[in-house]
């Protein structure tokens, strides 16, 4: 479990110290803007309006409060952190092979939570671009489970004779490659959507589609 790697236990997680998450709702906002290296305990004190001895009583560094954000979304962030996670529509749809059903749950539940938090995504590709740990931990504890649980449907299906034989895992890539590059240009680079506008469940149906589609024996 996830929240196993994370040591994710009560005792750990502080939910009722509110100053300790006001200092990560800031840091968060701050980082997503300006990076690691661009962004100074000194600054995130000044955002929250207290002191940087504040910031050091809760958070030994500047890399511990890094970490701790990770923690705090994978850990503390809500029950459901997983697109299978109390989501009964997709666990119905795997029991039943409706393939394309299955893909659209994913993919609005993906979609959806890219743009509900919109800082934490510009903050992850900040540190991937920085070289900074906490990207690679990323896709270690969280993006590799997403792999595993989607390679593992497509596995069954293949063995099922429903889809073509190919590693499961570069049709992973290749579904997961069109939302992130969906959500990139949504926040990012065409905020305007002057490329294309649609709604997320269109995205959603479209992207399920062609992923199905390609790899289907029976589209094939």
């Amino acid at each position: 479990m996830i929240s196993e790697l994370f040591n994710c236990d009560k005792t750990s997680r502080m939910s009722g110290d509110e100053r300790r998450e006001q200092i990560i709702e800031t840091a968060v906002e701050l980082f997503s803007k300006n990076g690691f290296s661009g962004t100074t305990t000194k600054k995130i004190a000044e955002a929250a309006g207290i002191s940087e001895a504040i910031i050091f009583r809760h958070f030994s560094s500047k890399d511990e409060l890094y970490q701790a954000i990770l923690h705090s979304k994978v850990c503390e962030g809500g029950e459901h952190q997983f697109p299978w996670e109390g989501n009964s529509e997709l666990l119905a749809a795997m029991e039943r092979n409706d393939d394309l059903e299955v893909f659209y749950q994913l993919a609005v539940r993906a979609l959806e939570k890219h743009q509900a938090d919109q800082d934490f995504m510009r903050l992850v590709f900040y540190s991937a671009l920085e070289d900074h740990k906490m990207a690679r931990d990323f896709v270690r504890d969280f993006i590799s489970r997403l792999y595993d649980f989607i390679g593992s449907y497509i596995e069954k299906r293949q063995k099922a004779g429903a889809m073509r034989r190919l590693n499961p895992r570069i049709a992973v890539r290749a579904f997961m490659g069109m939302l992130i590059h969906h959500s990139l240009n949504n926040i990012l680079w065409d905020p305007e959507r002057a490329l294309l506008d649609i709604t997320t469940e269109t995205a959603a149906r479209n992207f399920a589609e062609i992923l199905v589609n390609g790899i289907s024996t029976r589209a094939a």
